[in-house]
C-alpha cells in the first residue's frame, strides 16, 4: 500500500467517526509505517516474531496511547461529576423554590382565611342586629296583643254585664 493509499484510507476512518477521537491524534503522530504496523499488531492472524519486533516500538505509542486514555476517561469522569453537581444544585434550587411557595401559599391562604373570618364576622354582626331589631319589633307586638288582649277582655266583661243587666231587669 502506498502512502497516498494510507492518507485516503486515514482520512475517510476520520470521516466515518462522529466526532475527534483520542485515537485520531495518535495516528497523525504516525508515520504511514507505524500506522500500517499498528494495523498488522491488531490483525487476528499474527504472528509472533512480528508481535516481538514490534513491541519495543509500540510499547511508546501504547503507553501514550494508554494515557491519552486515561485522560480521556478521567475528562469524561469529571464531566459526568459536574453534571451530577449540577442536578443536585438544580434540584436543590428546585426544593428551594418549592419550600418558598409553600410558605408563601401557607401566607396568603392564612392571610385570607383571616379576611374570611373577618367578613363572616361582620356578616354575623349585620344578621345579628337586624335580628334583634326584628325582635324588638316582635316584643313590641307582642305587648300591644297582650294590652289589645286584656282591653278585649275588658269589653266582653262589660258586655256581658250589660247583657246580664238588661235581662235581670224586672218588667215595668
Amino acid at each position: 500500500m502506498s502512502e497516498q493509499d494510507l492518507k485516503n484510507k486515514e482520512q475517510d476512518q476520520q470521516q466515518d467517526q462522529p466526532g475527534p477521537s483520542i485515537f485520531s491524534d495518535l495516528e497523525r503522530s504516525c508515520s504511514p509505517s507505524e500506522v500500517q504496523d499498528r494495523h498488522r499488531f491488531s490483525s487476528p492472524s499474527l504472528s509472533v516474531s512480528n508481535a516481538d519486533s514490534h513491541t519495543e516500538t509500540l510499547d511508546g505509542k501504547t503507553s501514550s496511547f494508554f494515557a491519552a486514555l486515561d485522560a480521556s476517561i478521567e475528562t469524561l469522569q469529571k464531566r459526568a461529576q459536574k453534571l451530577i453537581d449540577s442536578i443536585n444544585e438544580s434540584r436543590q434550587k428546585d426544593h428551594t423554590l418549592m419550600s418558598n411557595f409553600r410558605d408563601s401559599l401557607k401566607m396568603k391562604v392564612s392571610d385570607l382565611v383571616e379576611k374570611l373570618e373577618e367578613r363572616m364576622y361582620q356578616i354575623y354582626d349585620h344578621h345579628n342586629k337586624l335580628i334583634q331589631e326584628k325582635l324588638q319589633e316582635f316584643s313590641e307586638k307582642m305587648e300591644k296583643i297582650n294590652s289589645l288582649e286584656i282591653e278585649l277582655k275588658q269589653v266582653c266583661h262589660s258586655v256581658e254585664t250589660v247583657y246580664k243587666d238588661l235581662c235581670v231587669q224586672p218588667e215595668i
